[in-house]
Parts: structure tokens; sequence; C-alpha cells
């Protein structure tokens, strides 16, 4: 780390630390996965992990987040080994952001931040874009205070405002204008895409989702023999993508959504409204599961909180753990008495423990691999067929 910046593939990424606290409600193990994706998130956005700073407290300091003494051990760091950006995994206060500011003099993002920089970098149509530079808006828009603070302000009895306080004024209503403006431009998408969906044949609808990077789109591409971006990183993929797809003659319409995260910002989830209308208006869902992943029943959890808050979990669905080329499991020794941990339980194993228990088709397959595809297909078949004749009694099928 002689350098200031990383060069990889020709492109510059900035040195970050990152910061966690273990409370009550989150213990050791995970926030050490919270780091671990909130780390590959930097990656995502261009920047490098070169530290973490975590801290045990009942709950976030309201003021600083971490303690003061964590605080001056985190600016020691910082001034040694010229951190560009600090990262914080949870939603930091407009308060607390100004003040860590103020202490540490450099750049400061939180998880939600980062998460829309991300959207902001990967909006390819004019639809993502409006979605993410509303939610942009609807963020920046209690952080006024935290932008001008460089303006000191004015003393006296008359014009008591100084100009920091009357800029972040005009900024404001300019801000709330423009999301004014946004909302309005999607409203007009929204009917677009209702009027689109309305005009759609009689086919089947089903929407693929999951956490993001669990190879939905890999997934996407091997049924429809398409082209759709797929990439190892967060959200490859922002926009909505439909495909017609053929199954033994059966034709359905195959729908690529935004992958889920934890603590997802409130104001993406509002803003891609139109996007997630999707999943709420198809008539079975996919949730594909990336099985090598260490912590994927946590991300099952994650992805049917954020469908049941899109009162759309009591839709026919087909589970598909998906990389199981990836999975790998470490094997107790015979004479290892301790008791096994989900580390110790091979791919066969959890077939026969609570995956097998489920109420709707559970498939294991690699994408990307094409392992198990065919029974895939084949259980895609008799449920779209089912549903087809449910909703489309009177059309034929050939």
């Amino acid at each position: 780390m002689k350098d200031k910046l990383h060069i990889t593939n020709e492109a510059i990424q900035e040195k970050a630390i990152l910061v966690g606290v273990i409370t009550q409600n989150q213990d050791e193990a995970q926030l050490k996965e919270y780091l671990d994706e909130l780390s590959f998130l930097a990656e995502t956005a261009g920047a490098i992990e070169v530290k973490r700073f975590t801290q045990k407290l009942p709950h976030p300091d309201p003021k600083t987040f971490v303690g003061k003494g964590k605080l001056e051990e985190i600016l020691k760091f910082t001034q040694e080994h010229e951190v560009h950006v600090i990262i914080f995994d949870d939603e930091l206060s407009p308060s607390q952001a100004r003040n860590i500011e103020r202490v540490l003099e450099i750049k400061v993002l939180d998880r939600s931040s980062l998460i829309l920089d991300i959207f902001a970098s990967r909006a390819q149509t004019s639809n993502a874009r409006t979605q993410v530079e509303l939610a942009q808006c609807q963020y920046l828009l209690p952080r006024l205070t935290r932008m001008w603070t460089h303006l000191e302000r004015q003393k006296g009895g008359i014009g008591l405002r100084g100009p920091g306080e009357t800029q972040i004024e005009t900024d404001r209503r300019i801000i709330l204008t423009k999301i004014a403006l946004l909302k309005e431009r999607l409203k007009d998408i929204d009917r677009q895409k209702a009027t689109q969906r309305k005009q759609r044949t009689q086919m089947v609808r089903v929407a693929l989702v999951g956490y993001t990077n669990v190879g939905k789109s890999t997934l996407m591409n091997m049924l429809s023999k398409s082209d759709v971006f797929a990439e190892n990183k967060l959200f490859a993929t922002l926009d909505t993508t439909i495909r017609k797809v053929v199954i033994d003659n059966l034709p359905f319409l195959l729908t690529d959504t935004v992958g889920f995260i934890r603590k997802l910002p409130h104001h993406l989830v509002e803003s891609f409204k139109s996007t997630l209308d999707e999943v709420r208006e198809a008539d079975i869902l996919v949730h594909v599961v990336d099985i090598s992943h260490s912590d994927f029943e946590d991300q099952i959890n994650v992805v049917n909180e954020t469908l049941g808050d899109l009162q759309a979990l009591d839709k026919p669905m087909i589970m598909v753990f998906n990389k199981i080329d990836a999975f790998t499991y470490d094997k107790k020794d015979a004479d290892d008495l301790t008791p096994a941990t989900k580390e110790n339980y091979s791919l066969e194993d959890l077939k026969k423990m609570w995956m097998s228990k489920n109420t709707y088709p559970t498939v294991y397959i690699s994408a990307s691999k094409k392992i198990n595809t065919d029974e895939l297909k084949e259980v895609l078949y008799k449920t779209i067929k089912k549903t087809h004749l449910e909703i489309y009694p009177n059309q034929l099928l050939y």
C-alpha cells in the first residue's frame, strides 16, 4: 500500500475504512457477514477495503455512531494511511455524518449512500436513471445542512440568517421541485408500463427474484438463450428485462428483476416501484438462491421479507438453489465428536433437511455450468402449465 491509490484493471480505487457496531440486535458473527457484504459493495463502487473498525455498544452513539475513543483511533489510522473514504454499515443520521466529518475531515458514506452510488453508476435506461435520481434527491434533502458547513453563519440583528442557511433554503426548494417533477415522470412511466403489461399476449408471467449476485441474469440467459448483462458484482442488473421463453412448445414471459439486499434503502424501494411491479404482477416467482454462499439462509429470509412487503409472498413459487458447482463444506473426521455446524453439512445433507420440507418445488442447479438445468425446465413446464390452465382455462395449449 505504498501508493495513494490502488490501480486495478486501469481503474482508480479509493482506499476505504469500514465501520460497524456489535449491538444487542447484531452479534459479532452477523456483523462480520454484513461487513463482508459492505466490502463487496465498496469494491463494486470502485473502492478497496484497507481496514475494519468494530465496536461493541448497547446501541450506536447518537452523535458519532461509535464512541469518542474509537473515532480517535479511526482518525489516527486515516492520517497514517491516507484513507480516502470511511463507510459505515448502517444509515447515519445527518447530524452523525456531520459530526464524524468534522472530526475525520474525509469523505463519509453509509450503506445507503453507497448503494445509491452503485445504482447511479449502473442505471442505463431513462426509467432506471429517473428512479435512482428520485431516491438520491430524497436521501439528500435532510442532509443539506451538512453540505454547507463550510459557510459561516453571520451574526447580528438584521439578516440573522447567514449565507449558508439562505443557500440551504434555496437548495431545498430546488430539490423539492425536482422530487415533484421526478415523481410525475415516474407516474407516466408507471402508466406506460401498466399499458404494456395489459397489451402482452395471454402468457403466464414468471419473475426471477432473489438476493443480489445469486445468478439470476445467468439463469435468464440460459433459459431464454439471450445475452442479458451478467457480472460477478452486486446489482449488475437494475433494469427489468423481459424475454419470451418456450419450453416444449409452452410459451411464457420471463422477467429478470433487480436483486434484493439487506438494509435496502427505503427510498430505493419506493422509487423502484414500477420495476418491482413486475414482481407484484407475476403469476409465478422463481426464487434463486446462491447455495455456495455461507449465509444463504439469511439471504432467503431477506428476500422473503421484501416479497412480503410487496404483498407477493403468496404467489406460486419455485425455489432454485444455484451455484452447486461452487458449494463446499468441511467434512468432519470420524473421531470428531463435537456437534456438527452448518459448515459441516454436505449438499446431500442439506437436501434431506429443511429444504426437502418446502411446500413448493425445489431444484438444485448450476446455471453457469448447466448442471441439472433439464430438471429445472421440467419443473418450470409443469408449474407454468398448471398456472396457465388456471388463468386461461379456455385457451388451448399446443
